[in-house]
């Protein structure tokens, strides 16, 4: 079975192993957006987050940044919440601030951008929540309320 293009399960391992300092750029202060619960959790989860968002101050209770170039260190990972056409931007600014990954959410698919930022030598995984990944590989998908103590495809019988 062939793994799709920039889905590399050893690649993602590595990314939430190894990299601990997260750029969430597109992050809502809404608590309601997945961009805002993925940074929750991240936070929660130990990570560093850096919020990245022009339209706000601050986002988790930290200072939300205008741009990657404004960011006060390089992160490791620059995890993207914006539409696939606004990805090339953010890659010349993840190639910029010395990002060694590039982490594209759920429907965020731009091959073309990927590929750039794989051949500056960034790690990435396209079409993935890191939400998600993290609680795969850590065993923290209960803490989302998704903890049943069966992980299968097959139908439960029907009672009566």
């Amino acid at each position: 079975m062939e793994i799709p293009s920039f889905q590399n399960p050893r690649t993602i391992q590595r990314i939430l192993r190894d990299m601990r300092r997260v750029a969430v750029v597109g992050v809502s202060a809404n608590e309601s957006r997945p961009s805002y619960f993925v940074a929750y959790y991240l936070k929660r989860m130990g990570f560093e987050v850096m919020p990245v968002n022009p339209r706000y101050e601050e986002v988790l209770g930290l200072p939300c940044y205008p741009s990657l170039a404004a960011l006060p260190e390089a992160p490791e990972v620059v995890d993207v919440f914006r539409r696939p056409e606004d990805v090339g931007e953010i890659v010349d600014g993840a190639i910029a601030a010395g990002a060694k990954a590039l982490w594209l959410q759920f429907d965020v698919v731009n091959e073309k951008e990927a590929a750039r930022a794989s051949e500056s030598g960034m790690a990435v995984v396209m079409d993935r929540c890191m939400k998600i990944e993290h609680g795969r590989y850590k065993g923290s998908l209960q803490w989302a309320g998704m903890r049943t103590g069966v992980i299968t495809a097959r139908r439960l019988p029907a009672r009566d």
